[in-house]
């Protein structure tokens, strides 16, 4: 299943960010230390030109150590780059940012003008939250739930810095397709938009496979299961989650395999590695290059039956 979700608010925040981020001393763009790659937005790079850009990898106590680690290696090998992680509610770790971004403008002098910084973040990245730390009170609204901000907003933080928030949002076509199914898995994308079903089993082939002893321990399997499908029966029929006749309730194993995950409950887990995008951007590109080279085929043949057909109406 093809995941995408991008409605109108989201349009209207693009077009935005893309006219105001030239003017921006700094950027800071919150992602989710969990999918570092999937939580990425692609204007950045496109739009950014020599600003500094601070990434923000936030949720960091749910994500496995070391593949955090090595996604802060490989994001600082972009020109200009730093990175930090964050762990939820630690003001000490969040104030760190208003020092990095100091030290990634040393040239601006705040006493003639103020910082502009610009913070993006995809939904229910945690950006929120973050700005409230940063700038010691409630300044903007915060949710357990994707698309809480709506509209662009500038906040006063400390040290002459002014901030200009932006609605989280996701871009028209997810890609590699994977990226879509991570995002949905950490609650990146409205619940009512997703097969729950899709999800949870894509989750569990994931995990089956990266993290075998963490399913075996969490949910009392002695042997592991053949596959992603074989997890989520065994976790119906550990759990007692059977329909009539003893069928599985896979609705509800969905719930619980992505429930648990979200909450740290099966452990400190990362849904992807700097190696695992590398190989998914290039076969997608080779995808995409066969599609277009059928379509371009489909074209030309198309293209010939007409010619063909007008020569044979003026010969007739």
């Amino acid at each position: 299943m093809a995941i995408n979700w991008f409605p109108g608010h989201m349009h209207k925040a693009r077009k935005e960010i893309k006219q105001i981020m030239p003017q921006m001393d700094l950027i800071i763009e919150v992602l989710d230390a969990r999918i570092p790659f999937s939580s990425e937005n692609p204007l950045v790079p496109a739009l950014r030109g020599e600003t500094p850009l601070l990434r923000v990898l936030n949720k960091r106590d749910l994500a496995d150590p070391e593949i955090t680690a090595k996604w802060q290696a490989w994001l600082e090998k972009e020109r200009g780059v730093r990175t930090i992680t964050l762990t939820h509610n630690q003001r000490g770790e969040a104030l760190d940012i208003l020092r990095l971004a100091g030290e990634m403008t040393p040239n601006h002098d705040r006493q003639k003008s103020a910082l502009r910084v610009m913070i993006l973040g995809i939904p229910n990245v945690g950006k929120s939250t973050l700005i409230n730390t940063l700038a010691g009170r409630p300044a903007t609204k915060t949710g357990n739930e994707p698309a809480v901000t709506k509209s662009q907003q500038t906040i006063k933080l400390p040290d002459n810095i002014l901030l200009y928030d932006t609605p989280g949002f996701l871009w028209p076509k997810l890609s590699p397709e994977a990226c879509g199914y991570r995002l949905a898995i950490t609650g990146a994308i409205r619940s009512s938009v997703l097969d729950f079903e899709d999800i949870a089993l894509f989750e569990a082939d994931y995990l089956r496979e990266a993290y075998p002893e963490l399913i075996k321990a969490r949910y009392g399997f002695d042997e592991l299961p053949v596959d992603g499908l074989a997890v989520m029966d065994g976790i119906a029929a550990k759990r007692h989650f059977l329909g009539r006749g003893g069928v599985p309730d896979l609705n509800k194993v969905s719930e619980i395999l992505l429930n648990e995950f979200r909450a740290g409950t099966l452990g400190r887990i990362s849904l992807e590695t700097p190696e695992m995008v590398e190989r998914e951007i290039v076969e997608a590109a080779a995808a995409d290059a066969e599609k277009e080279s059928k379509l371009r085929e489909k074209k030309a043949a198309s293209k010939a039956i007409h010619s063909g057909r007008r020569h044979l109406r003026r010969t007739l």
